[in-house]
């Protein structure tokens, strides 16, 4: 955790993993050269640092697939991980292996409050603490990789730990208050998610990949041209966003791409001597064993990154298109291609999409065919309940002016009030990239593959959606589905739930004739269904390869016998989608025999 004593003060990570390679993160107290250690061999990377931070990004390189490597971590010349007396088992680097099948977790949407009696009444039970606890004992399996999609941190919602933080350093009767303020407060923010220690050592030793929502930085970011011009008019906006953008580069995004690509990036590229390749996208790591300069180098000037950092952000603020967030990660026989849905917006009124140009065009390069699961991860659900999708499509043609002035501005008001962007909300965006898949889908793209996954989260709720008749009335050789798990630990209110049942279930039919009845509101090209769900109970989901099918199972956590700090493991849900020859059979229809589903 931010602030402990000792050389260590965060991670280590383990963040990107392939066949052959995988890079491990860690914040450090001061300037040095980290060192892992595996299987009799070392790799080293000096830190870098940021607003007064230092960090490293070891490139572990020449493994073979399917290793299993316990490893540990030395700061300078000191042991730092494993601990000593750790109780859990030591952390390990597991390469891809194409011959296992691929076992992928998703979810979103996760607060840092206490594990105990009173964290627990308030947030519900840590669905992610709660699987670290079980795969430590060995009562679950492991899985390949963890995909973050969404709120991995809360900068407008603070704890009562981290408003005591904020409280001890500035004013919070000024402006922003309680919420998260810079890049100081935003690193204190990260070391209290991430710092529990059954949570530090499942993250040592399962890879990440992460993508951000708009709770990373405030809500409803950007969600509208009205809602950009006005949060510009704070005093304390440019602050914020700044600290955020460059701290989920360092904390989050910093992980997320192969070492291939590192050397690309505008900013790290300047720890390796490169000139770096501007809007490729890629990041960080300083080489493997022979990328140090020397073990006193660091210490006597470690590059600060500060400054590039923050240009970087300012400038993607401007311009989206200067860089790239999103990424792809190839997992033997799947493919995980994780989307930018926040910021690289176009707010136009007359012009919105999810998704830029640029973007747009890169995103269209990645989604092929000749692979056996194709998932999509972008944190707002691509496939909402459909009575949602209707009412957030109807409210966007009202805030676009479609009946006057008067109108427009309730639709704002509602929109930025009640959370409408998801993609229903960028119908040109959504209706663009729907088209893309519908064509991996036929198959003009590479062969089909059995099954294409949206991985979403966002709603606090998770559910199971599909595109209906896929085979028949589109020509589609694969299943189209959206799978949402939401949230990890911040529950919705039991109001709420009321409302969002009812947008998948009952107010389907009411929401299509209102949205049938105007000429400006599009009929969504490819209608789909919510065939599971919703469930509302803090969860983890899993996604597991079964040749052509893919199995999802949604986990939750439950305390028993009064013991809060260690909850058990329980299943919330679980739905198998056949594939192959099963495309043309609806998950919830005639393929039930198919489908289990379990809720408690």
């Amino acid at each position: 955790m931010a602030g402990s004593p000792g050389p260590l003060v965060l991670g280590p990570m383990l963040r990107y993993i392939g066949e052959t390679d995988a890079t491990v993160w860690v914040e450090t107290s001061g300037a040095d050269v980290v060192t892992v250690e595996a299987d009799g061999r070392e790799w080293r990377a000096p830190t870098f640092s940021v607003k007064g931070h230092h960090y490293a990004l070891v490139v572990v390189d020449g493994l073979a697939p399917g290793d299993e490597l316990p490893y540990a971590v030395r700061i300078g010349d000191e042991p730092v991980w494993p601990p000593a007396g750790h109780a859990f088992p030591p952390p390990r680097i597991r390469t891809i292996d194409r011959s296992r099948p691929t076992r992928l977790l998703f979810g979103s949407c996760r607060t840092s409050v206490s594990h105990d009696r009173a964290g627990n009444a308030s947030n519900g039970v840590d669905a992610l603490r709660t699987l670290a606890l079980a795969l430590a004992d060995g009562a679950a399996q492991w899985p390949d990789l963890l995909a973050f999609v969404g709120d991995q941190v809360y900068a407008d919602e603070t704890s009562e730990e981290m408003r005591a933080f904020i409280a001890a350093r500035r004013d919070i009767t000024q402006p922003p208050g309680e919420e998260i303020k810079d890049y100081e407060e935003y690193a204190h923010l990260y070391g209290l998610a991430w710092s529990d220690d059954a949570i530090r050592w499942l993250l040592s030793s399962l890879p990440s990949c992460m993508i951000f929502d708009d709770h990373d930085i405030r809500d409803d970011w950007n969600t509208s041209w009205t809602w950009q011009e006005e949060i510009n008019r704070t005093p304390w906006w440019h602050e914020r966003l700044m600290g955020g953008l460059s701290s989920y580069w360092v904390y989050q995004h910093l992980g997320n791409l192969p070492p291939g690509e590192l050397a690309e990036d505008e900013v790290y590229s300047r720890l390796l001597g490169t000139s770096g390749a501007g809007g490729a996208g890629g990041v960080a790591g300083a080489g493997g064993a022979g990328g140090v300069a020397g073990a006193d180098g660091p210490k006597a000037g470690e590059v600060d990154l500060t400054e590039p950092l923050f240009d970087l952000a300012r400038r993607v603020d401007r311009h989206p298109e200067v860089y790239r967030w999103s990424y792809r990660r190839d997992l033997g026989d799947c493919r995980l291609v994780v989307v930018d849905s926040r910021a690289a917006r176009v707010l136009d009124p007359h012009h919105r999409s999810m998704l830029d140009p640029d973007e747009m065009a890169w995103l269209d390069e990645q989604l092929t065919g000749d692979v056996e699961h194709l998932f999509i991860g972008t944190s707002l659900p691509f496939l909402l309940p459909p009575g949602l999708h209707d009412f957030e499509a109807i409210d966007e043609v009202l805030a676009e002016g479609a009946h006057g002035r008067l109108v427009a501005t309730v639709a704002e008001r509602a929109r930025q009030s009640i959370d409408l962007e998801h993609w229903a909300a960028f119908n040109e965006g959504f209706a663009e990239v729907f088209d893309i898949v519908m064509d991996v889908a036929r198959g003009n793209r590479g062969r089909a593959p059995s099954t294409i996954v949206f991985l979403s989260g966002d709603v606090h709720n998770s559910y199971l959606a599909e595109v209906t008749d896929a085979a028949e009335r589109h020509g589609a050789r694969s299943r189209i589905v959206q799978a949402v798990c939401s949230p990890i630990r911040n529950p919705m209110p039991r109001a709420v739930r009321v409302m969002m049942s009812a947008f998948a279930r009952s107010l389907v039919r009411p929401m299509r004739f209102v949205a049938g009845r105007s000429k400006r509101v599009p009929d969504p090209a490819y209608p789909w269904l919510v065939t599971d769900g919703p469930w509302f109970d803090n969860c983890l989901a899993e996604a597991t390869i079964q040749g052509p099918d893919v199995a999802i199972v949604w986990r939750g956590g439950e305390v028993r016998d009064g013991d809060d700090l260690h909850p058990v493991l329980t299943t919330v849900g679980a739905v198998r989608i056949p594939g192959g020859q099963d495309v043309g059979v609806g998950i919830g229809e005639s393929a039930a025999d198919e489908r289990h589903t379990v809720t408690r």
